[in-house]
């Protein structure tokens, strides 16, 4: 089932040349509408895998694995609650390579630092001291004592390179949650009776309902 086979019509009124008559409309698909996982299966731990997006993956390569149909790539993304593919979605790493390059200009500035990050310290009885990864000033220390009952200056700060952050944020996409297969059948009915309409005024069946017409109105 394709994505947007399931989106219902709208029944506009046309105001195309072509149109013949006042009353003439057309059908359209109703892309405002939105669907989103149940919050009920949500939280059904044992309902998800979580899986790691290999390189260049796209939704319906994961699609295609997991459910043997790539026109269910929309499930993937529902229940990811992912809206925008192109940010939301990990990029591979070629095109994460030119992504940067246009972001930061230059194969230099790629390689610049873009923050500094503590490093983890830990005292003589393996206790933390400082926790890894903490985003702080480039001349950031801390001052320990030694066991001669002396005080030391530690530089604690690290670089982080946009390379670094950026292959990072890019990372953390690559960690998606994925509808075991036995879910995904009542995934799609929910889907379907979500997209459909409820009676109103406007109503003309389950996946049709009609926008009003300007033109009675002589406008």
């Amino acid at each position: 089932m394709a994505y947007f086979k399931e989106f219902p019509n709208i029944s506009l009124v046309s105001f195309l040349p072509s149109a013949t008559r006042s009353d003439e409309r057309i059908l359209v698909k109703n892309i405002f509408k939105r669907a989103k996982l149940r919050s009920d299966v949500d939280k059904i731990i044992t309902a998800f895998d979580f899986k790691t997006i290999p390189d260049g993956y796209r939704p319906d390569n994961v699609a295609n694995d997991l459910y043997n149909d790539p026109e269910l790539d929309w499930v993937i993304l529902t229940t990811n609650n992912i809206t925008n593919v192109r940010d939301q979605w990990p990029l591979s790493n070629n095109d994460l390579h030119t992504y940067m390059k246009d972001k930061y200009g230059s194969e230099e500035n790629i390689i610049a630092t873009h923050h500094f990050e503590t490093i983890e310290i830990r005292d003589d009885f393996n206790r933390t001291i400082l926790s890894k990864g903490l985003e702080v000033d480039g001349d950031f220390q801390i001052t320990l004592k030694t066991s001669s009952n002396t005080y030391q200056n530690i530089n604690a700060a690290v670089p982080v390179t946009n390379f670094e952050f950026e292959t990072r944020v890019n990372d953390l996409k690559r960690i998606i949650k994925v509808l075991k297969p036995e879910f995904v059948s009542g995934y799609i009915s929910d889907f379907k009776n979500i997209m459909s309409y409820e009676k109103s005024s406007q109503f003309l069946d389950r996946k049709t309902k009609k926008s009003y017409n300007p033109k009675d109105f002589g406008l």
